[in-house]
């Protein structure tokens, strides 16, 4: 009897309008669709972060972005459920070890057509399971501070305010103890 399994980290996720979203880790052949996309994912001060502080993905970032070191960073997208390269991206997640720590540091980015459906909050969800895996002690991200709908949804989720030095004004840390 076959089985219908998915690989590790690949999980479809049904918005509320039904739209099937395919949860995967990225893949190179992911580079040309992302940087297509790019551009319409926020918040764009995150997005100036992936980006090296432009508004473009440039083929350098995207190629980096694209080969995460699966030992200390892992990065996931929300994809079309086609295959990788030919896939629409909704959203992208990323937690990376911060070197020599017990930490990592997180960055969601989702397209404003599939915000506030629940995308973010299940990209958080893996997220904090990674972190978990890896037995970190702290998941932290900076958020914009005008980013209401994110601020609430990491209390929601346990995350709290850390006013810790060296935050980029106009940005607010959010801190989950693992």
């Amino acid at each position: 009897m076959p089985r219908n399994r998915l690989p590790p980290w690949h999980e479809e996720f049904v918005l509320p309008n039904r739209r099937a979203i395919l949860i995967r880790p990225i893949r190179p052949e992911d580079a040309p669709p992302l940087q297509g996309v790019f551009g319409l994912l926020g918040p764009a001060e995150l997005r100036a972060r992936f980006a090296q502080g432009q508004d473009v993905l440039d083929d350098a970032a995207a190629a980096r972005l694209c080969r995460p070191d699966p030992k200390t960073e892992l990065v996931l997208v929300g994809a079309e459920p086609l295959p990788p390269g030919e896939a629409m991206i909704e959203s992208l997640a990323r937690a990376r070890i911060v070197p020599h720590t017990r930490e990592a540091e997180y960055a969601i980015l989702l397209g404003s057509h599939v915000s506030g459906l629940g995308l973010g909050r299940h990209m958080m969800q893996k997220l904090v399971k990674w972190s978990r895996g890896r037995f970190l002690d702290r998941l932290y991200g900076d958020t914009p501070s005008n980013n209401a709908p994110m601020l609430d949804l990491a209390a929601s989720m346990g995350f709290r305010r850390s006013d810790e030095p060296g935050i980029a004004p106009g940005f607010t840390r959010l801190v989950l103890e693992l």
